[in-house]
């Protein structure tokens, strides 16, 4: 059994998603495993749909199975994200391959850069260069990008998150081949809708701006279509809802406990309690925070981390031991299949019901009380209700009550 993996947001599913299963489908007849956010993306934002309405509509387009990468991996910089994702798909003991998308098609010159990339040398520069107050994608061009064409490849952002694919099969020593599979359409962050591949970043903003949701069909698959064309105002998350729960809790922390809050150090405890005084609303707390040391990206992740009171500690400690679990979250039919499998041969539990390790009286417990795959499943429960605070109208699902979609 042929087995390909993919590493994914889905947020939402479109065309470019389903090209990229598509190619997969052409090339072998591989069942396919999705490990995919949960209810935050890697850039710090709830996401569009709820994780389990995300994965059955991930499974109606193509995917086998979709597993939740755990919310200390998906809400995290480019490197860990991929380092969670891959670590996961190889503790399966099941899956041969990692599929991913790149703007550049050729994989000998990304596996070159990304050899490069790992040399001390290159690290030590890096890590000096980030401390100065580049942002990690650009401190990788200032130090690789020695040609025109080289400094072209690093400023594709699925160029870099492939490096980061890359890098982590060979640091984790993965049995996983990478396949790539060139992307196709828009870039990654059009802001515009561009034909039938629209970028995801364009379909969200057109559903904010509450556009005509009939310009979204020609760049969605069907089933993902329906379920879009019929959201209302209510269903989609706000940030701006959690700018009121952030400043209570800044108010009332202190400052010993926001100095130990994991992505806070060199006084930027202060730097956001003070912005957010100021603050009408989340993006304007998140431009006022960022500076070119500080990414929108990085601060609006560790605002995350300041509202689920997730520490530098308990990070490093996530960091080294990597997804304890694989939990599900939808599956088809020839995903079903695979379950007894997975349960065979992988090193790490298959999760199908959130109290078999953790249930939501032990989650009010202290966290260093809890065993280390509850710690880390306790923050994946915090963020999916962190998320249904960011929605109007609510969520009916929760991890402790909703099971994993089976579908027909």
């Amino acid at each position: 059994m042929q087995v390909t993996g993919i590493i994914a947001e889905y947020n939402p599913f479109h065309n470019g998603h389903l090209y990229q299963i598509n190619k997969i489908r052409t090339q072998s007849d591989a069942r396919i495993i999705a490990v995919m956010s949960g209810s935050f993306t890697q850039r710090g934002e709830a996401t569009l749909l709820d994780k389990w309405e995300r994965a059955r509509l991930a499974v109606l387009c193509g995917c086998d199975l979709v597993l939740e990468l755990p919310f200390v991996f998906a809400c995290r910089s480019a490197q860990d994200f991929a380092r969670g994702g891959v670590a996961l798909l190889s503790r399966l003991g099941i899956v041969d391959t990692l599929a991913f998308g790149a703007e550049h098609d050729d994989i000998t010159a990304l596996t070159e850069l990304a050899a490069e990339l790992d040399k001390p040398a290159v690290q030590a520069r890096l890590h000096q260069t980030v401390g100065q107050g580049r942002s990690y994608a650009q401190a990788i061009t200032d130090i690789l990008g020695t040609d025109n064409d080289t400094t072209c490849i690093l400023h594709q952002p699925n160029n870099i998150l492939a490096l980061e694919y890359l890098r982590s099969l060979q640091l984790l020593s993965s049995p996983l081949k990478p396949l790539l599979i060139a992307r196709q359409g828009a870039g990654y962050h059009e802001p515009k809708l561009a034909g039938t591949l629209a970028s995801a970043t364009a379909i969200r903003r057109h559903l904010y701006n509450s556009g005509a949701v009939e310009e979204l069909q020609p760049s969605l698959p069907p089933a993902v279509y329906e379920r879009l064309r019929n959201i209302t105002a209510t269903e989609l998350p706000q940030m701006n809802r959690l700018l009121l729960p952030l400043k209570t809790k800044l108010l009332t922390s202190q400052i010993a406990d926001l100095q130990a809050c994991y992505g806070v150090n060199e006084g930027l405890e202060n730097r956001i309690c003070d912005c957010a005084r100021q603050a009408a609303d989340w993006t304007s707390l998140i431009k006022a925070v960022t500076t070119k040391r500080y990414p929108s990206s990085r601060i609006a992740r560790t605002l995350m981390y300041l509202l689920l009171g997730l520490s530098s500690a308990e990070m490093a400690a996530f960091s080294g031991q990597g997804p304890l679990y694989a939990r599900l979250l939808a599956a088809s039919p020839r995903g079903k299949e695979m379950l007894h499998s997975i349960k065979i041969h992988s090193s790490i539990p298959l999760l199908t019901k959130t109290s078999q390790y953790l249930t939501s009286q032990k989650r009010c417990q202290n966290p260093a009380d809890l065993p280390p795959l509850a710690a880390m499943l306790r923050y994946d429960t915090l963020a999916t209700d962190l998320r249904a605070l960011t929605c109007p109208a609510g969520t009916a699902r929760n991890d402790f009550q909703q099971s994993p979609l089976f579908l027909a």
